[in-house]
């Protein structure tokens, strides 16, 4: 028997909106900052373009949605490129946080149980959220009450300090539960 392929949707890539720059900007009047920082209130777009030009530079819109939008003139390459570094700063300080997965089965041993008990919380002491599940199969779906009992005898048993992300709940399979370190 062939096995059926899931065609799951591709992700969309994140389309970056790209700021306009002095004559693709489509506002008939804007505000204008320069270089210095110096406001020069609201321009028509033509005495802006001037101004840039005047001081050998880009005029750049920065606030788009603004009524009417803020421009500023500025070097566009240096601009994009302390936008580039600053995300890849906020890039670097954010923290990732893996997901780790056990499983136990409904008839599993208790030494095979103190085995993945010592995984659970090296796991947690790592700092890694665990996502513990009991498989139940065939005739061990009829018995559910006693499968949670199970799991939640294993949670009881974990000793490092824990809370709940997601409580025990019913699976297609079983039950899980997620457990972060406190």
């Amino acid at each position: 028997m062939r096995r059926r392929r899931h065609n799951r949707p591709k992700p969309k890539a994140q389309i970056k909106i790209r700021s306009r720059v002095n004559e693709l900007i489509l506002a008939p009047e804007v505000v204008v900052i320069d270089i210095a920082g110096v406001n020069h209130g609201t321009m028509d777009i033509a005495a802006a373009l001037a101004l840039a030009r005047g001081q050998e530079a880009d005029l750049v819109e920065v606030s788009p949605l603004a009524k009417p939008p803020v421009c500023k003139v500025t070097d566009f390459g240096k601009l994009q490129y302390r936008q580039a570094k600053q995300e890849q700063q906020q890039k670097a300080k954010q923290k990732k946080v893996d997901t780790k997965g056990i499983r136990i089965g409904f008839r599993t041993d208790t030494h095979d149980l103190l085995f993945k008990k010592t995984q659970a919380e090296k796991f947690l002491t790592k700092g890694s959220k665990v996502r513990i599940e009991i498989v139940l199969r065939g005739r061990e779906k009829a018995m559910y009450d006693k499968a949670r009992a199970n799991l939640t005898g294993f949670l009881k048993s974990i000793t490092i300090p824990h809370k709940f992300e997601e409580e025990v709940k019913r699976g297609p399979t079983g039950f899980n539960a997620l457990i972060v370190p406190e």
